[in-house]
């Protein structure tokens, strides 16, 4: 359904806070939220997943993999369009969620802005549990893309969570324990931290908490983009 460009204006609540919205036209209107979310994460940490989790899908490619070798080499936006997901002033809305999955790498800061004219709402950094680096550039790759209010935007996905269980570790234990670099990036994001079971089905039984954390995130940040910077170094 296609979006037309007259923006709505209403009070505030959790998810009444002026922002990004649209109307869709005809006689029985009804309003649309419409979020940018950008994936960041290391190879194999299970970004393509996560995504697939927030669209609840299985459109972004996963699956077994070469070791070292990631499935995404190069950056792809997925949009999914869930009606009457949340309530505001008395009516059901829409929620539009407009998914970025990248490479491992740096993502190319033009080739995102490309994607993301009006900026990234909420970036979802993607870490797997049960198998840390001894050290990741994520938060200087955020703060490159994103400027210092990266932070405030951000909310950081734990993958394999299972791991923790089976080893009989609490949520609040691990990350207390768990590699400097990741403690550090968890005390930062202003989203805190979602952890997610791959044992169980994403998309139907993970996805709803997830968009859930996303949007009341995004809800506390008024709605407020960030735009993506282009003049960085790589």
């Amino acid at each position: 359904m296609d979006l037309s460009n007259k923006h709505c204006f209403h009070g505030n609540s959790l998810y009444n806070i002026p922002g990004r919205w649209h109307c869709y036209g005809g006689q029985d209107p009804q309003n649309v939220l419409v979020l940018n979310v950008l994936l960041l994460g290391d190879r194999q940490s299970g970004r393509s997943s996560v995504g697939n989790a927030l669209i609840g899908g299985h459109e972004f490619p996963t699956g077994c993999c070469i070791p070292g070798v990631s499935m995404t080499t190069e950056c792809r936006l997925l949009s999914q369009n869930f009606p009457k997901y949340f309530r505001r002033q008395g009516a059901e809305s829409d929620l539009r969620l407009r998914v970025v999955d990248t490479p491992p790498q740096m993502p190319h800061p033009q080739s995102l802005s490309n994607l993301c004219p009006e900026g990234v709402h909420v970036l979802v950094i993607v870490v797997r549990a049960d198998f840390l680096p001894e050290n990741s550039q994520l938060h200087q790759h955020a703060e490159s893309l994103l400027g210092p209010e990266w932070r405030d935007h951000s909310l950081l996905v734990l993958t394999h969570a299972d791991f923790l269980e089976e080893a009989g570790l609490h949520p609040s234990v691990y990350l207390t324990h768990t590699t400097d670099w990741l403690r550090a990036l968890s005390e930062q994001v202003g989203g805190r931290v979602f952890f997610l079971d791959n044992s169980c089905d994403w998309p139907s039984i993970r996805g709803r908490p997830l968009r859930d954390q996303l949007l009341r995130l995004s809800a506390n940040n008024h709605h407020r983009s960030l735009r993506v910077q282009t003049e960085v170094s790589l």
